[in-house]
């Protein structure tokens, strides 16, 4: 396995986390940085680099940032969230990883990718759902800007320092277990 390839699936598992807390934000990073032709995509997956989907992307970014500041909507959201998360985790793994065999790189995508984008939407949406029942709603705006902080932060740390970005995704998947057992006791 060459650096290249390592290199790739860091990105590719970092993007997939940040997809976990806003399915838009690290696809449009990636469609910018290809864009800008910072990062070559596989080659059935360049048209993510496209200007046309560089705009699509960019406008449904800020139509879902804003729309996660709805009370309600947020909460929708929520719920048809886990299965795109799982899907554009898989996409954004399969467009990244380099110098793999199709079977190695899908299977890589669906299980790394997918999985990682579903574990952090999930606990995502358990989080929101939390903060609806204790605050009436109230404390989700606050909720609805980590979320999103998070995402950028990720994504920007997956493209600029995608090594770095692995460490990170570890450290965000323990908080989450963490917080997620904390909410759990308290249920109990």
């Amino acid at each position: 396995m060459t650096s290249e390839t390592i290199i790739s699936i860091c990105l590719g598992i970092g993007l997939s986390a940040s997809v976990g807390f806003r399915v838009f934000v690290p696809l449009f990073a990636l469609s910018l940085t290809a864009f800008l032709g910072s990062w070559e995509l596989n080659e059935s997956w360049q048209w993510i680099g496209s200007l046309s989907a560089l705009i699509v992307l960019g406008v449904a970014t800020v139509v879902e940032i804003f729309a996660y500041y709805i009370p309600y909507v947020d909460n929708l959201l929520d719920s048809v969230a886990i299965p795109l998360a799982a899907i554009a985790g898989t996409a954004v793994m399969v467009s990244t990883v380099a110098d793999l065999s199709p079977v190695i790189t899908w299977a890589l995508a669906i299980i790394a990718g997918g999985g990682t984008a579903a574990a952090v939407a999930s606990t995502s949406g358990v989080t929101r759902l939390a903060s609806t029942v204790t605050t009436g709603g109230i404390a989700n705006p606050v909720v609805s800007t980590v979320e999103t902080g998070t995402a950028i932060v990720i994504s920007a740390v997956s493209i600029v320092f995608p090594i770095v970005a692995i460490f990170l995704v570890f450290i965000i998947l323990f908080i989450i277990f963490k917080l997620y057992k904390k909410f759990k006791s308290r249920k109990e």
